[in-house]
Parts: C-alpha cells; structure tokens; sequence
C-alpha cells in the first residue's frame, strides 16, 4: 500500500511541474539559396513554449 500511495504522490507531483507554463506553438523555416554552386534550399521544424525550443533542420 505504501508503494501505490509513493507512486501517486509522484504522479502527481510530476504532473503538476509545469501546468502553468505557456504551451508549445510549432515553429517552421524554409529558405532557397543561388550561388556558384548553383540552388540549395533548407528546410526546419520545431516547437518552442518562449523559453524552451527543439528543432530539426531538414
């Protein structure tokens, strides 16, 4: 009994870390590129909550 009642006192502890931080809003970039090389272009998706932010370049 004692291991549930830890488990839900840590559940519930987690989930309340950051309940009242901004939510995540999706982020996108694309560019194109002519130079001597000829045409590059990039490509990028991401997520960002104003202080935290994850990408991927494409």
């Amino acid at each position: 009994m004692k291991k549930i009642s830890g488990l839900i006192v840590a559940l519930t502890i987690l989930s309340a870390c950051g309940a009242d931080a901004p939510p995540f809003t999706p982020t996108a970039n694309a560019g194109v590129s002519v130079g001597t090389g000829g045409v590059s272009t990039t490509a990028g998706v991401g997520a960002t909550n104003g202080t935290f932010s994850v990408g991927v370049s494409l």
